[in-house]
């Protein structure tokens, strides 16, 4: 066995090496990815809060998912939102669906979610994006009109602001498939 000191971690078969104690991690998420396939090995990532693969200068990927509606006023409008991620949503009809006006519903989601429902939805549509590259072979265009985003370009704007690599780079990396992965 060679060592290779650009990588985090190898797989040579019989016999697999860590740099450290983080690239141990990175092994075994590795490990899962290579038996379970990438949605395993991403879901396992996201509850260790890690990334699910390192390459450097790429944002971590956590879940977040919408609060629970035990005490919230607009829970049933995030919900009902998530569903129409696909086509634009304005402020006006957010407040309509929960029934308040304009102003009242800003400050309550706000002070629910702490942030803006124009941020909240442009999060989300991201979130969904990233469930659509890790998990479809749909094209980036696709993806863009599928998560509201219209554009392939409007996509990549939000998605690099929001993750630090572009849809293509982050669908290349988090969709490691099986037969793209190291093999015994």
């Amino acid at each position: 066995m060679r060592v290779d000191a650009d990588v985090l971690f190898t797989d040579d078969g019989k016999v697999l090496t860590a740099a450290g104690v983080a690239s141990g991690i990175d092994l075994c998420l590795h490990l899962v990815r290579r038996d379970h396939g990438s949605a395993a090995a991403n879901r396992v990532a996201r509850l260790c809060v890690v990334p699910p693969w390192r390459e450097g200068g790429q944002a971590q990927s956590i879940d977040r998912p919408v609060p629970e509606p035990t005490t919230a006023t607009t829970s049933d409008t995030r919900q009902w939102a998530l569903a129409q991620l696909h086509r634009p949503i304005a402020l006006a009809e957010l407040a309509r669906h929960a029934r308040m006006g304009v102003r009242t519903f800003s400050r309550r989601f706000r002070a629910e979610v702490g942030m803006t429902p124009g941020q909240w939805i442009a999060r989300q549509r991201v979130e969904y994006a990233r469930r659509l590259l890790e998990t479809t072979d749909l094209p980036v265009d696709s993806v863009a009109a599928e998560a509201g985003f219209g554009t392939a370009a409007s996509l990549r704007q939000h998605w690099t602001t929001a993750i630090g690599v572009s849809p293509t780079a982050y669908r290349q990396t988090f969709r490691t498939t099986m037969s793209t992965a190291p093999t015994s």
